[in-house]
Parts: structure tokens; C-alpha cells; sequence
């Protein structure tokens, strides 16, 4: 059989057949954002002429590696980065749900082209799915004196766009699109439905573990300032573009670190310095503060979290290992309400100090800022669900539990790809549990793309029903009605 090719508006795109799917990689959705195009809103991607061969991936983001096993960016990669990637099991089809991928990486690192989100299960089951990447780190969120404010949400809104425009060719029906994302991706989807520029772009929308990480103008600016001192230049269009970009980044990755801002504890913690700011255009207000003032009800959520996330950035990233108990004791004092750590002691009879701290660490960053979201969407008048992910890692010897991140294999059922190693590891015994728990998640997933129904009761304020998923998936109704009640008026306003 024939690669395929499918006709866009840019031009004509040669995909490759692979596992009964039409795989399509590297299609720009906008031009290279550097040169002329660098701290600018995204620019249409050029047309071209003939056949486009679409076999590779496009070019990473520049950016800066946080885990381990992360490959620092170089030149040589080429800066061709805002692409799109598109898996369809039909492409001269018409009216498949579409589903676009967000990837996370604390809005500094990662791409779509990561084996982890290798989207041909999903595809399988029936639907078109779509990953993209976008700017990061300085280029993407810092706040740029004479630059449009996040320009990384500006590229998702570019390529959603691009999804309205071109999916129809790939069998995709663009008026039943889904966007999904974990971490900084379900923090960018958050944030996508609450800017006006993206309204009508996406009719559903999945938040997996959304940080809290959203920054003010005011810390935004201080933070690109810190940067621009570093480098010798000012924090303006004209100061960075005089810098060459491995210099910048060199310089961004040694930032947090040395807490120019006093903000150690919001920053460090996470390792993130950059990230969606509140500027009031492009994002006018929080993403959980956004449904009760009217904006994003009308998108159908599912919105959920993993019972022990910041276990991630304590063990493999070591964020916390060299801290003391009395030390990390007056990090989760700071960062959370009033009387929490009474609250957990008395809840979490038999754990630790640490062990109930680090959970303070995953509701403050991560657990309730997502909650929240499904809260405040629910009670604007939005159709809601909520899933909590306890099963816990097998890989680590329990030490992760269910960790940050331990969603994205289950999620893509890419157990032969490096998080699924980290994470789930070898074990036959553990790889079947693993297969079984992400076949029930993707089938709710695809479900939702179609129908708008994942397969379990809405969420509500009287029950605050929630799927929970474990070797035994359950229908539990408030689950976490404890630190729900605890964080219920904590702001999580915009970091200072």
C-alpha cells in the first residue's frame, strides 16, 4: 500500500502507514519563531510547493532538561519547532473525534515528538489524534518588555487553530475536538479555556494534573529581569535577541537555583521559573478562577489527579532530599492553610511526618488546584468529571506511589517508552495491571472525545462524584473530601 497523502491548506503531506494508521509528523502550523519571528505572536506557517514529506518529527523547543534522563537542546537540532503530528486510522474518512495532545514539561522542556506520547493506541480506537509542540521557557512565558505575553498559550491557540482549519482532511471532524494534557499540559489546557483568543477552538477538554504554577505580571517581570542581568542586557525584545539562544538558556537553567526573586519555595520546589501569566489579555484570570466568571462553561471537563504527585519531584528529582523534617515541616507549613498539618496527622493515622507533608506538597502544587478547577467549572454551570488516579507505581518499589506523571503511560499505553520504564518497570505481573488500568482510561478518554460521556456519573457539589482508578476502578463519591474541605479558601491566586 502507498504512504498516504492528504492536501492542506499549506500544501500537499506524505504521512506513513504504520499499524493500520496514517501517521503524519513534522507539519508546521506556523513559521520557525526565531530570526524575525522570535518573541512575536506565531505567524502562519508558509505554504509550499509538491509533496511535503511528513516521516520525522519536528524540531524540540529550545529548552532546558530538568529530569534525568532529559538530552540538553543543542543548535544542531534546528529551531523548525511549532509542528503538529497527526495519528488517524482513516484519512479519507470524515467525522472522527479529534483529540489534541498538550505535552507537560513545567513549561520548560519536553516535546511532542517523545516516544512517551506515541498516540497510535488512541488513534486505534477510532479517533484522530494530534500532538504539538509550543515555546518554552523564556521564549514561550517569560514576561518580555515589547513582546506579546505567553507565547507559548499563543502556539496552542495557533495549532488548535490550524486543527480547525486542516483535520477534516485527516478524517477528523473539527466541531467534536478534544484537548488533553498532563502537568504543564493540563496547566496549559486549563488556561486555554479560560482565554478569549481560544474560545470556539475545542469543545471538550481533559486537565491531568494541573500546577498551580501561574504567575503575575509583577513576579513574571522580575523573574525575566533576573535573567537579563545574568546575561548582561535588558529583559526586552532587543536585550534577549542579542543573546544567543544556548547562552540564554545556559543562564535560565542555573536561575532557580540561585532564588533571585525570593520565591524558593513556589519555584524550586517545582523547578519552574517560567510559566502562563496573568496578564489580563491573552490569560485575564487564573484558569480556576476563570468558570464562575463565565468563561469556559460551555466546554465539557474531566479533570483529575494522582493521589501522590509530588513523590516525583522528591525522589527523582530530589527536590526535597536534602531537607531536614523540621526543614520540610516549615515548607508545607508556608505553602499551606492554617492548621493542615494537624488536619493530615489526623487523617493519615500510621504514615510519617515527611510522608504527610509531601502529600501537603502534591495538594498545594498540583492535587487541589486541579479540584478546584473541576469546582469552580461545575459550579459556573460546566458538564464536569473528575477521576483520581491511586494505583501505585510498581517500578519504584513503592516508593512513588502514584506519582506525577504516572498517568501519561496509562494514558498512551506507551509501556515500551522511558517514563513507563522509570516508572512501571519490567515486571510481567505489573505490566499486565498496567495494560488493564490503561485500557479502562483510554476507552473512557475516547468515549469523552465522542459522546462528551467518559462512562461514570457527572460531578456535582452534593456528591462530588469520582472515578477512581486502581487495580479495583470504583465510583467513590468525594474521595478526597478532606483536603477539599481543608484547601476550600485557599485562594491560589497568581504567584507574587
Amino acid at each position: 500500500m502507498s504512504d498516504p497523502v492528504v492536501h492542506i491548506g499549506s500544501g500537499a503531506v506524505r504521512g506513513r502507514r504504520a499499524a493500520g494508521l496514517s501517521v503524519f509528523k513534522g507539519i508546521p502550523y506556523a513559521r520557525p519563531p526565531f530570526g524575525p519571528h522570535r518573541f512575536r505572536a506565531p505567524v502562519e506557517a508558509e505554504p509550499w510547493e509538491g509533496i511535503r514529506e511528513a516521516a520525522e518529527f519536528g524540531s524540540r523547543a529550545p529548552q532546558v532538561p530538568i529530569f534525568p534522563w532529559d538530552l540538553p537542546w543543542t543548535a544542531d537540532e534546528g529551531l523548525d519547532c511549532l509542528t503538529v503530528n497527526v495519528w488517524t486510522p482513516d484519512p479519507g474518512g470524515a467525522g472522527l473525534p479529534v483529540m489534541v495532545w498538550i505535552h507537560g514539561g513545567g513549561y520548560q522542556f519536553g516535546s511532542a515528538g517523545e516516544p512517551d506520547y506515541d498516540a497510535s493506541l488512541l488513534a486505534a480506537a477510532g479517533v484522530v489524534a494530534v500532538t504539538c509542540n509550543y515555546r518554552l521557557g523564556l521564549d514561550g512565558f517569560a514576561h518580555v518588555a515589547g513582546a506579546p505575553p505567553n507565547r507559548g498559550l499563543l502556539d496552542q491557540a495557533a495549532a488548535l487553530r490550524w486543527v480547525q482549519d486542516n483535520i477534516a482532511a485527516f478524517g477528523g471532524d473539527p466541531g467534536r475536538v478534544t484537548i488533553f494534557g498532563e502537568s504543564a499540559g493540563g496547566g496549559s489546557v486549563a488556561c486555554l479555556m479560560a482565554m478569549p483568543s481560544a474560545h470556539g477552538l475545542f469543545r471538550r477538554a481533559i486537565v491531568q494534573s494541573a500546577p498551580r504554577h501561574v504567575l503575575s505580571e509583577g513576579l513574571a517581570g522580575r523573574i525575566a529581569a533576573a535573567l537579563a542581568h545574568r546575561l548582561g542586557t535588558d529583559p526586552t525584545v532587543e536585550g534577549f535577541s542579542s543573546r544567543g539562544i544556548e547562552d540564554v538558556l545556559e543562564e535560565a537553567g542555573r536561575l532557580i537555583t540561585e532564588d533571585p526573586v525570593g520565591r524558593q519555595l513556589d519555584l524550586q520546589l517545582g523547578r519552574i521559573a517560567f510559566g502562563p501569566v496573568v496578564d489580563g489579555q491573552v490569560l485575564p484570570r487564573a484558569p480556576w478562577d476563570a468558570p464562575t466568571a463565565g468563561t469556559g462553561s460551555d466546554v465539557e471537563l474531566i479533570a483529575g489527579f494522582n493521589a501522590d504527585e509530588y513523590r516525583l519531584f522528591a525522589i527523582v528529582l530530589g527536590t526535597t532530599r536534602d531537607m531536614s523534617d523540621e526543614e520540610l515541616s516549615h515548607v508545607a507549613r508556608t505553602l499551606a492553610p492554617a492548621n493542615a498539618q494537624d488536619v493530615c496527622r489526623q487523617s493519615m493515622p500510621g504514615t510519617t511526618a515527611r510522608d504527610r507533608d509531601i502529600r501537603l506538597l502534591s495538594d498545594a502544587m498540583f492535587r487541589m488546584p486541579t479540584a478546584r478547577l473541576a469546582d469552580t467549572h461545575q459550579a459556573g454551570g460546566g458538564t464536569t468529571y473528575a477521576y483520581e488516579l491511586t494505583w501505585p507505581a510498581p517500578g519504584s518499589d513503592g516508593t512513588l506511589g502514584a506519582c506525577h506523571a504516572l498517568d501519561v503511560p496509562l494514558t498512551f499505553g506507551t509501556f515500551g517508552a522511558p517514563l513507563a520504564a522509570q516508572l512501571i518497570g519490567e515486571s510481567p505481573q505489573a505490566r499486565a495491571a498496567a495494560e488493564e488500568l490503561s485500557r479502562s482510561i483510554r476507552t473512557s478518554w475516547t468515549a469523552f472525545a465522542s459522546t462528551g460521556d467518559p462512562g461514570w456519573p457527572r460531578y456535582d457539589a452534593t456528591t462530588a462524584t469520582t472515578r477512581v482508578y486502581n487495580t479495583e476502578i470504583t465510583d467513590v463519591n468525594d474521595p478526597e473530601a478532606t483536603s477539599r474541605r481543608l484547601w476550600a479558601d485557599h485562594p491560589f491566586a497568581p504567584l507574587l
